[in-house]
């Protein structure tokens, strides 16, 4: 089978690594991809824009592709399945509708008030004056949200009504531009926080393992919040009991609602928990897998990607059983110095080749290119994820530190405390 997969970051890496090892697989085509990717076995990467749905339907139909599977948050929040189902090729992920869980917290958060799924309290705004009024009136610390995409930087922790005046104001002034026309304001939730994924054929839902994100920049999670800078596998707060309360508390639910409002969801339910002394609740959806979350996962993963992926787009997910490895993964997100802030690119980053010869240790590449000299260079904020298995999480965390510290990468850093809440168990 002709594989195209859309996407060039370090979730699209785990997704090629994994869908490469497919006995059903002849070809997997990537766009734009990164240069790990593309050392993949049976695995090539072309140049594109994941948002040029022309661009995308043209190279499909010259690579005579047969499946597709989207990667990131964007083309799916702008309907490129519904515009490559109506070509004619078969895709894993939502439709534009269907996504809206992602691309709305607002949507979101009024389906769960629909539909009694726990999460959070909350309210909706679209005037700077009005949530900073509620604001007033609100115990402290209290999460302000800007409602769509952000690129994993749009939630504030304000600990004090001047934060949150500062945070409304930002986000009404453009700070996340369209994404924040319209702000989330919702009580601070305590307890442990933990990803949750399920794959979803519209009527099925199949539980995956769960994993831990590290959504902090600093140690000891402080700082602002990032797109992720690490995550490990399995989560001990998920027992099997928390498990199974999700799928009938949030899962199934959010499902069921979906289908009864005519945006039935294929693809993959990534829900960020939270989970409190009265159970788990739902922070948010995001309609993709996760990312540093997927490096874990795939790593730990012992059956065929592929026929999953496609059981959810057909709705014969009721067939499918995935076999999971025993071992724990952790994963170690290196960025560039500045992240989440403005960065610098082209540094150059040795050391990566010397770590391919170990099973148990994998880089995914997040955000690297090749310069005119081949060299292996910084590309992104995020840069490389270095994942490692281990008997359990403390060894898995020992292999990727001694990964980390083999890579030569003055201008990159890391979080040295990856996995902190399981050992402190």
């Amino acid at each position: 089978m002709r594989v195209m997969l859309i996407g060039g970051g370090g979730r699209e890496h785990a997704l090629a690594w994994k869908l490469a090892q497919s006995p059903l697989l002849t070809q997997l085509v990537v766009v734009p991809g990164n240069p790990g990717i593309a050392a993949e076995p049976k695995t090539k990467c072309l140049p594109g824009n994941v948002l040029d749905f022309v661009g995308l339907t043209k190279t499909a139909r010259d690579e005579k592709i047969e499946f597709v599977v989207v990667g990131p948050d964007n083309p799916l929040a702008e309907g490129v399945v519904d515009h490559l189902e109506r070509e004619g090729f078969r895709c894993f992920g939502p439709t534009k509708q269907a996504a809206e869980l992602e691309w709305s917290k607002g949507f979101t958060k009024d389906l769960c008030a629909a539909n009694n799924i726990p999460t959070a309290r909350y309210r909706r705004f679209t005037d700077a004056g009005a949530a900073r009024a509620y604001v007033a009136g609100h115990r402290m610390p209290v999460v302000i949200k800007a409602d769509g995409l952000a690129l994993g930087k749009g939630v504030i922790i304000a600990e004090t009504r001047a934060e949150a005046d500062d945070a409304i104001d930002e986000m009404f002034a453009g700070k996340f531009g369209d994404a924040s026309r319209s702000v989330v304001v919702e009580e601070f939730m305590t307890g442990e926080e933990a990803s949750f994924f399920a794959l979803c054929d519209g009527t099925h839902a199949l539980p995956l393992v769960a994993a831990q994100d590290h959504k902090r920049v600093g140690e000891g999670d402080t700082g602002p919040n990032t797109g992720g800078m690490g995550a490990y596998s399995p989560a001990p707060v998920m027992t099997q009991a928390m498990i199974d309360r999700t799928m009938a508390e949030i899962i199934h639910p959010t499902l069921v609602a979906m289908a009864k409002m005519g945006r039935p969801f294929k693809g993959v339910f990534y829900a960020g928990l939270m989970i409190t002394d009265e159970g788990p609740k739902l922070i948010e959806y995001n309609a993709r897998f996760g990312d540093p979350e997927t490096q874990v996962l795939m790593m730990r993963l012992e059956s065929d990607l592929l026929p999953a992926l496609i059981a959810a787009r057909e709705g014969t997910l009721n067939q499918v059983q995935l076999k999971w490895r025993a071992e724990a993964a952790l994963t170690v997100a290196m960025a560039a110095k500045g992240y989440p802030g403005d960065v610098k690119k082209g540094s150059v980053i040795r050391g990566v080749e010397s770590l391919a010869g170990d099973p148990a240790v994998k880089i995914f590449h997040a955000g690297t290119a090749r310069n005119a000299q081949g060299e292996l260079t910084a590309n992104g904020g995020r840069v490389l994820n270095v994942t490692a298995l281990g008997k359990d999480v403390r060894e898995a965390q020992a292999r990727a530190y001694a990964a980390v510290d083999r890579i030569d990468w003055p201008e990159g850093f890391c979080r040295r405390d990856i996995g902190w809440r399981a050992l402190s168990r």
